[in-house]
């Protein structure tokens, strides 16, 4: 028998190390696993029976681990009220793993377990028997395309890596994942590191380098931990350093631990971060496969595209091939957050729809609300509102709406969600992002969030939405990185698929969502109001007045429109426009 518990950073914010310790407490010796994709489901234990059966018990508290251990020791139980129900069960079943196929399934501290999955078979073989342009020549059959957001051909890159001839090359991992709401990477990372390592080995063998570069956040400690453990052991058993496989052909990896800078998300920015300089991006040409980190030849690509490449080279470029659409294959991870039910990670084939995974694998909007809209792309993307649910996930379809792929995370809202102040939100992110080097990011980006502000705060303008379109215009030509090129597209989108919220904001002093508190005014219903005075026992500034068990009414001057008597009062009295 086998017990392992999640451990990835979910697991552990939810209470799985407690549940291990408890275990351990217990006589057990469980073992660990990453992240399942099943967030909301946080612990999750899983045991492995000597029968071969398994069973999977999810939102493990300490009454559920209790009640796990005495059904090990065959005592009377209750863990029936912790087993995964079948809707749940479903959903992961249904979801076709490549990137995540050894996520929650396998310990990532284990080399042993990788390698029991046909870990570093792919590497082998392509050491004992194939040419780099062979290699190559696979990923492209495959269509893999860069996952990070670019969505460039993976192939591409490698080749103009391999053609530009060099005493030294170098393979870049970026794994500096600062979307808000996107933790696909660190999931990876967390889950199966060696899959990283593998996918940096077979690149670096592909275009001629012998040294790999896993640039990560040190927001990531725990990704950043089992990487480091990962890399040891595979120098250990002979799968990183000198003369790997009794050939010739060396290689090993580093860890470079950035500070957690948005921008040096971009290529150029991440080397000039490398170099110790401070991260900006610069010109292009050259490109990084020309002249990159050091001068040198130097191919970055992202943990989810690495983590693909090692299936790839196993199944064959056409097994990936086969899944997906014409212009985009194979699958994408997504990390659903926002108002879902099912937070977490999902894996599907390209070409599913959003109403797909935000209704299927998603589980629908959390209490019952209305769906409004979903942000993709992070603050690079834009907002896709609900009549298009129906859009292909793919990166042509996606592009069509105003929105981007990006690195996978989608950001679900509802009916309470204010586009405008969703807007405002990842304006205020990109502006404090930017690295100022141009000047349309630095002071345009400041400019439109100023507009932004004042509009939510009631003092909007007639002619705002105008200068923010022409603003956006300005800031989309002069920007030299995709920061500042797509730091608009949050405001384009809404203003395309949500006018009205910023006319309403504008001319009507209104926020249709009820979300912007200077907007919001509160009374209360005199056939609804009891006298109770719970409202004003909450109300932290005594702005309801109103003798015991009389109708009561709110001061506006002195209202905060904190929303506390409203959630306080029991008949629904109180009013919100």
């Amino acid at each position: 028998m086998r017990i392992v518990v999640g451990r990835g950073s979910c697991g552990n914010a939810a209470g799985a190390s407690d549940v291990f310790a408890a275990f351990v407490a217990a006589g057990f010796a469980p073992a660990i696993t990453g992240c399942v994709g099943a967030c909301y489901l946080e612990p999750i234990v899983d045991i492995y029976y000597d029968s071969g059966a398994k069973k999977r018990f999810v939102r493990v508290d300490e009454k559920g681990t209790d009640e796990i251990i005495k059904h090990l020791k065959g005592e009377e139980n209750h863990v029936v009220d912790y087993t995964i129900g079948d809707n749940d069960a479903k959903i992961l079943l249904e979801q076709k793993r490549v990137a995540l196929v050894n996520c929650g399934v396998i310990n990532p501290e284990d080399i042993n377990e990788y390698i029991a999955k046909n870990g570093y078979e792919a590497i082998k073989a392509i050491v004992a028997g194939r040419t780099p342009e062979e290699v190559i020549e696979e990923v492209k059959v495959s269509g893999l395309a860069g996952r990070g957001g670019a969505g460039f051909p993976t192939w591409f890159k490698w080749n103009a890596a391999r053609q530009n001839a060099a005493d030294k090359k170098y393979i870049i991992c970026n794994a500096d994942e600062g979307d808000p709401g996107a933790f696909m990477d660190r999931a990876i990372i967390e889950g199966d590191p060696h899959a990283i390592i593998e996918g940096m080995m077979i690149a670096g063998f592909a275009i001629g380098s012998d040294e790999g570069i896993v640039y990560v956040r040190a927001e990531y400690p725990l990704a950043i931990t089992r990487l480091e453990i990962a890399l040891e052991q595979a120098r250990s058993g002979g799968y990183l350093g000198k003369n790997l496989f009794g050939t010739d052909w060396s290689f090993d990896i580093r860890i470079k631990a950035g500070a957690g800078a948005f921008v040096c998300g971009e290529e150029t920015a991440l080397i000039a971060s490398l170099e110790g300089e401070r991260g900006m991006p610069r010109l292009k040409p050259p490109f990084p496969a020309q002249k990159g980190y050091k001068g040198k030849p130097s191919n970055i690509n992202n943990v989810e595209t690495l983590a693909n490449v090692p299936w790839i080279l196993r199944n064959g470029g056409c097994a990936f091939a086969a899944m997906g659409t014409e212009n985009s294959k194979g699958t994408k991870v997504f990390a659903l957050a926002g108002k879902i039910n099912n937070g977490g990670l999902v894996e599907v084939p390209m070409g599913a729809t959003l109403n797909d995974v935000i209704f299927g694998l998603g589980g629908g909007i959390k209490d019952g609300k209305a769906f409004k809209a979903v942000q993709m792309g992070g603050p690079s993307g834009g907002c896709i509102p609900a009549e298009l649910g129906d859009t292909i996930i793919d990166y042509k379809s996606l592009a069509e709406t105003g929105a981007i792929m990006g690195s996978g995370g989608m950001v679900v809202m509802d009916e309470h969600t204010c586009m405008v102040g969703l807007a405002k939100f990842f304006l205020e992110f990109t502006c404090k992002e930017s690295c100022g080097k141009c000047t349309h990011c630095r002071i345009g980006t400041k400019r439109m969030l100023e507009i932004l502000e004042r509009i939510t705060n009631g003092e909007g303008r007639d002619g705002d939405i105008e200068l923010l379109e022409e603003l956006s215009g300005a800031i989309k030509e002069g920007s030299l990185c995709a920061l500042g090129q797509t730091a608009p597209n949050p405001v384009l989108t809404t203003l395309k698929y949500f006018r009205n919220e910023y006319i309403d904001h504008i001319k009507h002093k209104k926020c249709t969502a009820k979300s912007c508190r200077p907007l919001l005014t509160f009374s209360i219903k005199e056939d609804m109001c009891t006298g109770c005075n719970l409202c004003g026992k909450h109300c932290p500034v005594s702005g309801i007045k109103g003798d015991l068990w009389h109708v009561h009414s709110v001061e506006n001057s002195s209202c905060i429109a904190c929303g506390k008597c409203t959630h306080s009062c029991p008949f629904g009295a109180i009013v919100v426009e």
